[in-house]
């Protein structure tokens, strides 16, 4: 596996993404564009990146903050939420870190996917909404507000959210105005809501046991093969 990380910019603002794929295969491959959680591109986006390489796929994780803003907590709940306040900018650098993968020459760029894990879960869904040519969209127990839910009629690929069904992060008037924004645009779309699971659930360095946050093994686990029989439905 080859992974360097490169330069891109939205606007003025210069971004670091990281990139991974398999150099001992020659060809395009399927391009799988990472949106990381609140903290930024990091070791976990690292290690979820080599998953989906030994898998098979390309790996670009965007980089929403810019270059040098890998924000530690608390200091990340403040850096995410310039974002939660700017959809637009949100969006801008969502789609910015789409054409820089795009641009890599072993990606296939019709063969595009989305996934996001929590802040990087809502970013991955709001890059769907613009009508953004990705054919899927994955969010692991990500937000899924947005601050225009006519939106979703722009969205051109199939839509997979995981969820943690005692989430209190995401509460369920924040699921049922998505349910019902997914329905009104006749997305085709998917939902599977995990028991006994919170908030990051996907997360193993989260530490098990927290009422809002917390590590769950057979979730974690579960979403995963979910994930892949979503990639193997979008891609044949």
């Amino acid at each position: 596996m080859k992974t360097y990380t490169i330069d891109y910019q939205e606007g003025s603002t210069v971004c670091e993404g990281y990139v991974a794929y398999d150099d001992t295969k020659a060809g395009k491959r399927p391009g799988i564009l990472l949106f990381p959680d609140w903290t930024g591109v990091g070791p976990y986006a690292h290690k979820r990146a080599a998953m989906l390489v030994e898998m098979g796929y390309a790996v670009f994780c965007a980089d929403v903050y810019g270059k040098g803003i890998r924000p530690q907590f608390p200091a990340c709940a403040e850096e995410m939420g310039k974002y939660l306040a700017n959809r637009p900018l949100l969006k801008a650098r969502a789609k910015a870190g789409l054409d820089q993968m795009r641009a890599l020459p072993f990606v296939d760029a019709g063969k595009m996917i989305a996934i996001g894990y929590c802040f990087g879960g809502l970013t991955s869904l709001e890059l769907a909404r613009t009508g953004a040519d990705v054919i899927g969209t994955v969010s692991f127990h990500g937000n899924l507000s947005t601050d225009n839910p006519a939106d979703a009629k722009n969205i051109k690929g199939k839509v997979l959210v995981l969820h943690g069904a005692n989430d209190p992060v995401v509460p369920e008037p924040e699921v049922s105005a998505f349910f019902k924004e997914m329905r009104e645009a006749k997305v085709d779309w998917y939902f599977t809501a995990y028991g006994n699971a919170v908030h990051s659930f996907t997360q193993w360095h989260v530490p098990t046991g927290g009422a809002q946050a917390a590590y769950e093994e057979r979730a974690d686990k579960r979403s995963w093969v979910a994930m892949q029989d979503f990639f193997k439905e979008l891609l044949g």
